[in-house]
């Protein structure tokens, strides 16, 4: 989702019918726009579902999904728009979207494409009905929750890719390969099928999103800090990497970031 006038985190009271079976949605947010504004979508592996209201949205309301990204993103946000995304959990993609992470990775799709016409229309004249953009997260909830369990739920490749996810947080991808007993080229082919990225990659953006996460914690950046923190090897390597992601340096990303976060 694209940082903005501090967006809402909203968290949907589970079902009492569904309590037990796993959630496909790992975080529910909404995001109502006041005035322009440039929007920073940092990149992430999880795919998501974003819902767009607004007088400047083709026919008020429209559903599309983003695949994982590994880039930072940048895009001007119009004034009246209001969102509700939904981020799904890792190893979720193909059972609620009907298509491998890798087929979606990098884009921004329709829904209708993957889900059809039929079944899309159904879900936006519901979204078009609700009271607000609470009421509007839940009906996305709900819809996801329908299409996970007809989608046949998790994987079962899913298990080792979370397995492999956590632990590339901070060992290689030849040592992780080696504790989950899988050659480096099997986890690489599941781990793309499942989540759309390399290990590598994935392990590269959950690097940067901690050295994000911890200089936004900080009064002052201090990046050498910052790099051991978040497990780069030097603050050098901090800098090289967050240009090939963001673009800029880190201290003009935390610029960009701190901004947007405070317009709207």
């Amino acid at each position: 989702m694209y940082a903005s006038a501090v967006p809402r985190l909203l968290r949907v009271p589970t079902p009492a019918s569904r309590a037990s079976d796993p959630s496909a949605v790992a975080a529910l947010s909404v995001d109502e726009r006041h005035g322009d504004l440039q929007g920073i979508a940092m990149p992430r592996a999880e795919a998501q579902l974003v819902v767009r209201f607004g007088p400047t949205v083709p026919r008020g309301l429209d559903i599309h999904a983003l695949g994982g990204r590994n880039r930072v993103q940048r895009k001007l946000l119009r004034n009246g728009q209001r969102f509700v995304t939904a981020r799904l959990q890792l190893g979720a993609t193909e059972a609620v979207l009907g298509v491998p992470a890798s087929a979606v990775a990098g884009r921004i799709v329709a829904l209708e494409d993957l889900w059809g016409g039929p079944l899309t229309r159904r879900l936006c004249d519901r979204l078009a009905e609700a009271r607000d953009t609470c009421e509007a997260a839940a009906i996305l909830d709900s819809a996801i929750a329908e299409r996970f369990k007809l989608g046949g739920g998790p994987r079962v490749r899913t298990e080792l890719v979370l397995l492999a996810a956590d632990r590339l947080t901070s060992e290689n991808v030849n040592a992780v390969a080696l504790e989950l007993g899988v050659s480096e080229r099997h986890l690489r082919r599941v781990f793309g099928e499942s989540i759309g990225l390399s290990p590598k990659t994935f392990a590269q953006l959950a690097r940067f999103r901690r050295a994000v996460r911890a200089a936004r914690e900080q009064a002052q950046a201090n990046w050498a800090s910052v790099a051991a923190l978040a497990g780069y090897y030097d603050q050098a390597h901090l800098i090289t990497e967050f240009r090939a992601i963001s673009g800029v340096t880190p201290r003009a990303l935390l610029s960009e970031l701190r901004v947007a976060h405070s317009m709207g």
